[in-house]
C-alpha cells in the first residue's frame, strides 16, 4: 500500500474504507474492517448521518474492543441534524450544531479526537465564515488534526479554498463522472488534496459492467444514452479492466485517498487486487470517456 500526505500531516492510504454499507453485523463488519488494516489500508470514511449514528458506533465498537485506534485515521462528516425518532433530516451547518455534533461522534467512535472532520454538503447560502471559524476552533482546541469539505459545487468549493484551510475536498470521481477534472489544477494549487468517493461508479466500472447498466442505468446517465454507456464501457474493458482503469486514473489526480465501500470483505479484496495491479504503474487515459461539465450536471 502506498501512502500521501495532506498538508497538516494526515498520511492516508491511497485505498480508504468507506464504511457506510458495512453491514449492520459486528461479526461481518469487524471482519472487513480487519481486513482492511491488514491489507495496509489506514484511513477509514464515515459520518454521523449514516444509519443516524449507528454506523460511528460499530466503528467505535471495533477500535475499542479490537485495540485498533492507532491503526487508522478516522474522518467523519457534519451538517446533518437529525434525531433517531423521525426521518426528518435538516441542513445546519452552524457553529453551535457543529462544536456540539463533534462532541457526540467523538462519543460514539469511542475516540479522543478526530483525525478529519468534513463539513456534509454545503451551499453559497451558509455563513462559511461561522462553519470554517467552528472548525478552525477544534482544530485549535485538539479535536481534530484537519477538516475539509464533501461537495461538488464549484462556488461552494472556491470559497474554502480560499477563505478556510481544509486538507481535503469529498467528491465522486471516476472515468465516467469525470467533473472534478475542471477543478483538479485550483484545487492542487491551494495544496489540497482529493478523497475520491465512487470509484467504480455504482459498478459500471466493473467486468460486470453490461449486468450493472441493464440492472440501473436503463435510462443512460450523465451524457450517455444506455446503449452508448454500454458501448464505450466495452470497447474500454478491451484496453485494461475497467476496475483497474478507474484505479490508475483516479492515481494520477491530486487524491489523497481513493474511497472504496465495501458490504462484503469479497468487494474489498477484489477492489484491493485491482489496486495493486497498477498502484506503480504509469499514468493512463480515460480517452473513451467524454468529458462532464459540472454546469451541465450540477446536482
Amino acid at each position: 500500500m502506498n501512502f500521501r500526505q495532506t498538508k497538516s500531516g494526515l498520511k492516508l492510504s491511497e485505498i480508504g474504507l468507506g464504511c457506510m454499507n458495512l453491514p449492520h453485523d459486528y461479526s461481518s463488519a469487524s471482519k472487513i474492517m480487519t481486513t482492511a488494516i491488514e491489507q495496509g489500508i489506514n484511513y477509514f470514511d464515515t459520518a454521523d448521518l449514516y444509519q443516524k449514528g449507528k454506523n460511528e458506533e460499530l466503528i467505535g465498537r471495533f477500535l475499542k474492543e479490537e485495540g485498533r485506534r492507532d491503526d487508522v485515521l478516522i474522518g467523519s462528516k457534519v451538517g446533518n441534524e437529525f434525531n433517531y425518532e423521525d426521518d426528518d433530516v435538516k441542513w445546519n451547518p452552524s457553529r453551535a450544531h457543529i462544536l456540539k455534533s463533534v462532541k457526540d461522534s467523538l462519543t460514539r467512535l469511542n475516540v479522543d479526537y478526530l483525525d478529519l472532520y468534513m463539513l456534509h454538503g454545503g451551499t453559497i447560502e451558509d455563513n462559511m465564515e461561522e462553519t470554517i471559524d467552528a472548525f478552525n476552533t477544534l482544530k485549535h482546541d485538539g479535536l481534530i488534526r484537519a477538516y475539509g469539505i464533501s461537495s461538488i459545487r464549484p462556488n461552494v468549493i472556491d470559497y474554502y479554498l480560499t477563505h478556510s484551510d481544509i486538507d481535503v475536498i469529498m467528491m465522486q470521481f471516476n472515468m465516467i463522472d469525470n467533473r472534478p477534472e475542471m477543478l483538479t489544477d485550483k484545487i492542487a494549487a491551494h495544496d489540497v488534496k482529493i478523497l475520491a468517493r465512487g470509484p467504480i461508479m455504482k459498478g459500471l466500472l466493473t467486468d460486470k459492467y453490461s449486468e450493472v447498466a441493464d440492472k440501473k442505468f436503463n435510462d443512460g446517465i450523465m451524457d450517455y444514452s444506455k446503449q452508448e454507456l454500454t458501448e464505450t464501457l466495452a470497447k474500454a474493458a478491451k484496453d485494461a479492466p475497467l476496475t483497474e482503469s478507474s484505479m490508475r486514473y483516479l492515481l494520477d489526480q491530486p487524491v489523497a485517498s481513493i474511497i472504496c465501500g465495501a458490504s462484503r470483505t469479497e468487494q474489498l479484496e477484489t477492489n484491493l487486487a485491482h489496486y495493486e495491479a497498477v498502484k506503480n504503474a504509469g499514468p493512463t487515459t480515460r480517452h473513451f470517456f467524454k468529458d462532464m461539465n459540472y454546469e451541465d450536471h450540477l446536482s
